[in-house]
């Protein structure tokens, strides 16, 4: 399925590595789409976004119960059509955000390793 086969009534997570585009170009397939868009961050619970402002890098325990919020949001949207932004990256998170909402369509995004590093670089 292409991006272009996407349907509004979908609930897009669009995913990749960071500096790859996944807020903007969510963002504008939600516009697109008329649909609502939700950032994968703001789903983090308190005690995650502690462990980030220290500095302290997330282990799959703690990404657990953010992605059961996201596949939450998702499962709500179901029929009626989302887009969220969310990196995604391993397919045990691909899993278990589909346990939440089987019929997700995951939209990923690649770049150049110098255009991303340079995206980063410029954060």
């Amino acid at each position: 399925m292409s991006a272009s086969a996407v349907r509004a009534t979908d609930v897009v997570v669009v995913m990749g590595v960071a500096g790859t585009g996944k807020s903007t170009v969510g963002e504008l397939l939600a516009r697109e789409l008329g649909v609502p868009y939700a950032e994968a961050d703001a789903f983090h619970p308190p005690a995650n976004i502690a462990k980030m402002t220290a500095g302290t890098p997330l282990d799959d325990t703690d990404r657990a119960p953010w992605l059961d919020a996201i596949g939450a949001w998702a499962r709500e949207r179901d029929g009626l059509g989302g887009v969220v932004s969310c990196s995604a990256l391993k397919r045990a998170y691909r899993d278990r955000l589909r346990t939440a909402e089987p019929g997700l369509f995951f939209l990923h995004l690649t770049g150049d390793r110098a255009l991303i590093a340079d995206r980063m670089g410029q954060r």
